[in-house]
C-alpha cells in the first residue's frame, strides 16, 4: 500500500492546517460551537472556498477527489482543530445524492459541494440502537409521490438544513432491510417540526418528527430495492469521517499532554521525567498508532474491498478508534490532573470529543458484535 498522499492532498493538508491553526483557535471554535447557532456561516464557507467539501466527492459529481484517503485526509484535519461545521452531512447526503441521486438532486448536489447549501442526515430513530436497518418512519406512496411520517433523532444542524436525507420504511417490518428507501425532502417541507438543542460536545443537533409530508416521485434517492444498500454505503463513508477525525483529536491531545509533562514540575523536575508516567505515555502513543493504522486500512477499503471485506474493516476502525479515543480522553485527563478539565484549557474540549465520536454512527460495544457477526458469516 503507498502510504505517500497526492500532490492536491498534500496541499490540501497544507490549506486546512492553516486554516485551523488561524482562523479556529480554541476561543473562536468556543464561541461559534458552544453558541445560538452552533458553528460559523463564514468559517463554512471558507472552507467550502479551500476545497475541503469538493475533496469529498469525485470529479464525476463536481467534486475534487472522493477516495477514501481524500475524505480521511479533510476529516482528520477537521478533528485537529474540533471543527463543528456541517460537513458531516454534507458527506453522507452528497454521497448518497453522488451515487444515487437524479438530476435534480444533483443540482442539489452542487449547493452542497460549494457550500451554499446545509445538508442532513436524518436515519436515526428512538431506541434504534444503531441497527441500520430499525427504521420505523413509513413512507406510503400516493398517486403523486410520496407520504412520510414518523420521527428521527440526533439530526446534526437539522433545523437549518436545505436539505435532509431521510429514511423510511415502505414496506416491511422494523430490522428487515429490504423496504427501506430514502428521500431527499426541503429542510422547510411542511410537515417537517424540528426541536433543536445545543450538542454536549459543540454545535447543534434536532429531534425531526414527520407529520404526513408530502413529497413528488423525484424525491426518492435511487430505487426502493437498493434503498438499505445505499444506506450501508453512506454510513460506511460516515464511518470512515469519523475514524479520521478521531485520529486528529487524539494527535492533539496526545501532544498537549506530552506537552504539559515536560514543563509542569514537582519536586524541581518536570513530571514527565518520572518512570510511571512515561510508561503511561509510551503505551498511549502505541495505542494512537494502532488506531492510525485502523483508519488507513479503513480508507484503502472504502474504495478497495467489497461485501464482508469492507464492512469488517470499517466495523474494526471505528471499534479501534472508539475504544483508544475514550482511553485517550481518560489517561490524558489523568495525566493532566485536575487542570485536563477546566474550560480555558483546550484538552477539555477534546476530550468530551473523543468521547462523544464513539457515540455516532454505532459505539465500539455495536461495531464489535458487527465484526463478529460478519466473521461469523464469512
Amino acid at each position: 500500500m503507498n502510504f505517500q498522499h497526492s500532490e492536491d492532498r498534500r496541499m490540501l493538508a497544507d490549506s486546512l492546517s492553516r486554516f485551523v491553526s488561524e482562523q479556529y483557535d480554541t476561543a473562536t471554535r468556543n464561541q461559534f460551537a458552544y453558541g445560538e447557532q452552533g458553528r460559523s456561516t463564514h468559517l463554512y464557507e471558507q472552507l467550502a472556498e479551500l476545497g475541503a467539501i469538493g475533496m469529498l466527492f469525485p470529479e464525476a459529481a463536481g467534486g475534487l477527489g472522493g477516495t477514501g484517503f481524500d475524505i480521511s485526509l479533510v476529516f482528520e484535519n477537521l478533528g485537529r482543530g474540533l471543527v463543528t461545521e456541517p460537513v458531516l452531512g454534507a458527506l453522507v447526503v452528497g454521497q448518497a445524492l453522488a451515487h444515487a441521486g437524479n438530476a435534480a438532486q444533483q443540482a442539489a448536489l452542487a449547493g452542497i459541494i460549494d457550500g451554499t447549501a446545509i445538508a442532513a442526515f436524518a436515519h436515526d430513530e428512538p431506541g434504534s440502537h444503531y441497527e441500520r436497518s430499525n427504521v420505523r418512519t413509513r413512507a406510503e406512496k400516493t398517486a403523486s409521490g410520496w407520504t412520510l411520517h414518523g420521527a428521527k433523532g440526533v439530526v446534526g444542524f437539522g433545523e437549518e438544513a436545505q436539505w435532509v436525507l431521510v429514511s423510511a420504511r415502505v414496506s416491511g417490518q422494523p430490522l428487515d432491510e429490504q423496504g427501506i428507501a430514502l428521500f431527499l425532502a426541503p429542510g422547510n417541507a411542511k410537515g417537517l417540526s424540528w426541536r433543536s438543542y445545543q450538542r454536549f460536545d459543540g454545535g447543534r443537533a434536532s429531534e425531526l418528527q414527520l407529520d404526513q409530508v408530502v413529497l413528488g416521485d423525484d424525491a426518492l434517492v435511487g430505487s426502493v430495492e437498493e434503498g438499505f444498500a445505499l444506506l450501508s454505503r453512506i454510513s460506511d463513508y460516515a464511518v470512515l469521517a469519523l475514524a479520521s477525525e478521531s485520529i486528529g483529536a487524539m494527535d492533539v491531545a496526545k501532544q498537549q499532554t506530552l506537552e504539559y509533562l515536560q514543563t509542569r514540575k514537582q519536586f524541581g523536575v518536570p513530571i514527565g521525567s518520572f518512570q510511571a508516567l512515561q510508561h503511561r505515555m509510551a503505551d498511549l502513543l502505541l495505542e494512537v498508532e494502532q488506531a492510525r493504522s485502523a483508519v488507513i486500512n479503513a480508507a484503502d477499503a472504502i474504495d478497495n474491498a467489497q461485501g464482508v471485506q469492507r464492512a469488517k474493516v470499517l466495523a474494526a476502525a471505528k471499534y479501534t478508534t472508539g475504544r483508544i479515543g475514550t482511553l485517550v480522553a481518560e489517561e490524558c485527563i489523568q495525566l493532566h490532573g485536575g487542570i485536563g478539565m477546566t474550560w480555558e484549557l483546550p484538552f477539555a474540549h477534546y476530550a468530551k470529543r473523543l468521547v462523544m465520536i464513539d457515540h455516532q454512527f454505532g459505539d465500539e460495544d455495536h461495531h464489535l458484535a458487527r465484526y463478529m457477526a460478519l466473521s461469523r458469516s464469512a
